[in-house]
């Protein structure tokens, strides 16, 4: 009987641990969408939806018999805007992730539905055609180590040439309108939350 409570209690505490991580990233991309120009205040509000609507999936309470229903149209329709938003414009890789996103997270909400629980996909009741969810982890696989990369090295040191042909180092500076490391570090999280899902299923 214990050996079944304890790796029961420890997905219970794991599954806490990413909501609160989805949580916290979802309410600083809000507080960052209230302080951002008009340019990136979308970007801002549909990362903190990404990181909102990942802490109520990843909860291990569930999201009762209509949440994977709520979820599924919430993350179609920020998907098509998504997609919308890759017409033209600055920004472009962003939105292509964020559709890349939305669709994963609609993707999970449907393979909820279909396994008729509010939340089969975290506790193994639940699995996708295995090249879908293989090619999504793989994409964010990909997006979490590129992410890690760049936001190492966004705090490194470059050469500056000096006289003699020597070089000193100094601190580089961040390319104008590029993300914060604050920014990318959330960006970064909830990379590793889409990942930890999609490795439950």
């Amino acid at each position: 009987m214990h050996g079944s409570a304890l790796p029961s209690a420890a997905s219970a505490v794991s599954g806490w641990l990413l909501v609160a991580l989805c949580a916290t990233s979802g309410t600083y991309c809000l507080l960052r969408a209230r302080r951002a120009g008009r340019a990136a205040r979308g970007a801002a509000m549909g990362e903190a939806l990404m990181g909102f609507g990942m802490a109520v999936m990843a909860a291990p309470s569930g999201t009762g018999p209509w949440g994977p229903r709520i979820l599924l149209g919430v993350f179609c329709a920020a998907a098509a805007h998504a997609l919308w938003l890759l017409r033209g414009g600055p920004g472009l890789g962003h939105h292509a992730h964020h559709a890349v996103g939305s669709l994963a997270m609609a993707y999970m909400a449907y393979l909820g539905i279909a396994a008729g629980s509010g939340h089969a996909h975290a506790h193994g009741q639940s699995a996708g055609p295995p090249l879908v969810t293989g090619a999504l982890f793989v994409y964010f696989a990909g997006y979490v180590l590129l992410g890690g990369a760049r936001l190492v090295a966004g705090g490194g040191v470059g050469p500056v040439p000096v006289a003699g042909g020597g070089g000193r180092p100094v601190p580089v500076a961040p390319a104008a309108g590029a993300p914060g490391e604050l920014t990318r570090a959330c960006r970064l999280t909830m990379g590793i939350g889409m990942l930890a899902m999609l490795l439950s299923m």
